[in-house]
């Protein structure tokens, strides 16, 4: 039973790795049959509204003392505008215009790039002669020279051909739509990197977290709407042509943005976030092959070496965050050693009167330095 219960969570990683390639195949190929990328995320994000919403109502404790003022409510238009809205019309349109696989392989980019971004706005910090810096850099490094050699190297082409339908916001003029959809998933692994960023603040203003998604959800949709119906001037876009194209709006609502947030939330309640993001590379081996199988995308040798550059480049870096964690656990663990030493000391000692023995023990010194242990340098 013990055995079980450890494997539990990387059963549901697998199985969510899995449901992440389902959501990415099924809205390419309804994007591919001529659906709107813009009108997708409308529906996408209506449709995560409308299920997450009576979750939330219903699972609201009484006593919450979550409120809605303003600056919750600047922090999650933010943040929705951000992380939903400008981040998924990009991903889906870097999606059409690329590949699957190449928006698989792409979404390893998020460590490294969320290090970089932390790095600049000072909430990472380096030390030259620490292993685990180096191995961040290098693992950034990796990761944007993999996506680098997938949007320009690509070599020989190893299976299959498509041509592109003309639902490009970009128009059909564009011959290089490759490298134009590389450069747009870049950009919404960056804009993903924001929204985590942003995470912090966030949660704290408002912590009830799954009110907050469907606040963010409803947000999201009602970005996502102003922005389609500016760019799509024709009403026939928001009409669905099959049932694929309804499907799929379904699925992806449900699946992609329901029950993974509980799945994603279960995990890494129970293992952490760095064991969530180790499956990452699992799912760009499985979009790879089965687009490859039922979309018959093109696969070039350069593609390949890229992603796997992406993913050592990913593994480094998760190493190196890795080691942080232990390394706070362990200067924790010295800290606590050092508290408990000296109030044994502190009890033993005949000498030291009952005032200085209760001085030590509230010394404010020692919670500040408990403190800073949590913000260790990286």
């Amino acid at each position: 039973m013990g055995d079980y219960e450890s494997l539990k969570p990387v059963v549901v990683m697998i199985l969510l790795q899995f449901s992440y390639a389902a959501v990415a195949l099924s809205t390419r190929a309804a994007l591919l049959e001529g659906m709107s990328p813009r009108v997708f995320v409308v529906y996408r994000q209506a449709i995560a509204t409308l299920v997450i919403t009576p979750l939330a109502f219903f699972t609201r404790s009484k006593t919450s003392k979550s409120g809605l003022g303003l600056r919750s409510f600047s922090l999650i238009f933010l943040a929705s505008l951000i992380g939903v809205t400008l981040n998924q019309n990009v991903y889906f349109e870097g999606l059409y215009l690329a590949s699957s696989s190449m928006a698989s392989a792409m979404s390893n980019l998020l460590p490294a790039v969320t290090f970089v971004i932390t790095l600049i706005v000072g909430l990472e910090k380096i030390k030259i002669r620490s292993l685990r810096s180096i191995a961040k850099i290098v693992g950034t490094v990796l990761c944007v020279a993999g996506a680098i050699a997938m949007a320009l190297l690509k070599g020989p082409k190893l299976l299959n051909a498509e041509l592109l339908p003309n639902k490009s916001v970009l128009g059909s003029a564009v011959d290089n739509y490759w490298l134009i959809g590389c450069f747009l998933l870049f950009a919404s692994s960056c804009c993903w990197s924001f929204w985590l960023i942003l995470q912090v603040p966030v949660s704290a203003s408002y912590p009830d977290h799954l009110s907050l998604s469907a606040w963010m959800c409803f947000m999201a949709t009602l970005q996502s709407a102003i922005v389609a119906l500016f760019v799509e001037r024709d009403l026939e876009t928001w009409k669905m042509d099959s049932y694929l194209q309804l499907a799929c709006c379904f699925f992806s609502g449900i699946v992609g943005s329901g029950i993974s947030f509980y799945a994603q939330a279960w995990v890494i309640s129970k293992r952490g976030p760095l064991f969530s993001a180790m499956f990452n590379p699992l799912n760009t081996v499985i979009v790879t092959i089965l687009a490859s199988i039922f979309l018959h995308e093109e696969i070039y040798t350069g593609s390949v070496i890229g992603a796997v550059t992406v993913i050592l480049g990913l593994y480094t870096v998760l190493w190196g965050k890795a080691k942080d964690i232990t390394g706070m656990n362990t200067e924790k663990h010295q800290s606590t050693q050092n508290v408990d030493c000296k109030i044994v000391s502190v009890r033993i000692d005949d000498s030291v009167d009952k005032t200085r023995c209760k001085n030590d023990l509230e010394e404010p010194l020692l919670l500040d330095k408990a403190t800073k242990v949590d913000s260790v340098d990286v």
